[in-house]
């Protein structure tokens, strides 16, 4: 009687677990169906399309697009003529459409740039904060400590016209660089406070003997945090970057505010929204643009989960 109830408890326990997997992981089935189905394909309630089409990926990352425009008696001459290549490209630059083209990769570009530049500032400036936080004692520290999640709790649309205005009186929105430069400052101050708490609580895991011991043999402050802090604390500063580069990565709010003078510099939450309401916004186009902005994020966390487990400190002091 006991044995059957550890099995239908584990049967249950699997069972949901499998559940919650498959709500979780059911959107994205749902788009990539979508993204690789033909028009005439949408009401297949199948996730398995009748004919993949790629048509939508190629249009968004501007793949052979300029030849769909060519004329096929140009194509032929192209390819018969004893042309040289500047009067090929000469000839293929007449058909360009370029008012037909969603400059996603750009938009891809300013994203990635802004959220990785972003993610590594606030890693590199909240290890330092949380070792202070955590080994340092100094007058004030509990203040510092309790006015860093203070600001967190802040919604962010409270801090916009202020912010926006700071920026503006101080000149950075007059150019490019310094409206992105703002931008960055801002996902700093979004992202920082909770790298700085979740770094801290993790650094008090780590053992202080193995540092007492670093320092006695004359190994700096800064040597203990390259040698023994940030090898030991590598699954952590993995998941303050992963949650990090989210943040900047999806965040709309103030890039829409922000960025809304320089159309070079839009990110991809504001390019999907303009993907929708242009004469791009097909289900397939949509839906093929929402794979590909979540395919950074997929590809980060995967590249470094094994950095994410925890226990590295585990061993580090004998007994």
């Amino acid at each position: 009687m006991v044995s059957f109830r550890r099995l239908a408890a584990k049967l249950c326990f699997a069972a949901l677990v499998l559940f919650i997997v498959l709500f979780a992981v059911f959107p994205f089935l749902q788009m990539l169906s979508m993204s690789l189905k033909h028009q005439w394909d949408w009401g297949n309630p199948s996730l398995v399309p009748r004919q993949i089409n790629l048509e939508a990926y190629k249009e968004l990352l501007n793949i052979d697009q300029m030849a769909k425009n060519v004329p096929e008696s140009v194509k032929i001459l192209l390819e018969e003529s004893d042309l040289t290549r500047q009067q090929r490209e000469a000839i293929l630059e007449k058909y360009r459409d370029s008012s037909d083209i969603f400059p996603f990769v750009r938009y891809f570009r300013n994203s990635l740039l802004l959220a990785v530049s972003a993610a590594l500032l606030s890693v590199f400036l909240a290890v330092f904060g949380a070792y202070s936080f955590s080994r340092l004692r100094y007058r004030g520290q509990a203040v510092v400590q309790r006015g860093v999640l203070f600001v967190y709790m802040i919604g962010g649309i409270l801090l916009l016209i202020p912010l926006y205005r700071m920026a503006a009186a101080m000149g950075l929105l007059a150019t490019p660089a310094g409206t992105f430069g703002a931008l960055l400052i801002i996902y700093l101050v979004q992202t920082l406070p909770v790298s700085l708490y979740m770094l801290g609580n993790f650094f008090r895991t780590i053992p202080y003997s193995i540092e007492e011991a670093a320092l006695i043999e004359g190994v700096s402050r800064f040597g203990v945090i390259w040698r023994i802090i940030l090898p030991l604390a590598a699954s952590a500063i993995a998941t303050v970057f992963i949650y990090a580069f989210m943040i900047a990565w999806n965040e709309y709010l103030f890039a829409s505010v922000f960025l809304k003078s320089y159309q070079g510099l839009y990110t991809l939450p504001i390019g999907l929204r303009t993907l929708f309401v242009s004469k791009n916004a097909i289900w397939d186009r949509i839906m093929a643009g929402s794979m590909l902005t979540a395919l950074p994020v997929i590809i980060l966390f995967m590249a470094i989960q094994k950095k994410l487990t925890g226990g590295l400190s585990e061993g580090g002091v004998k007994g």
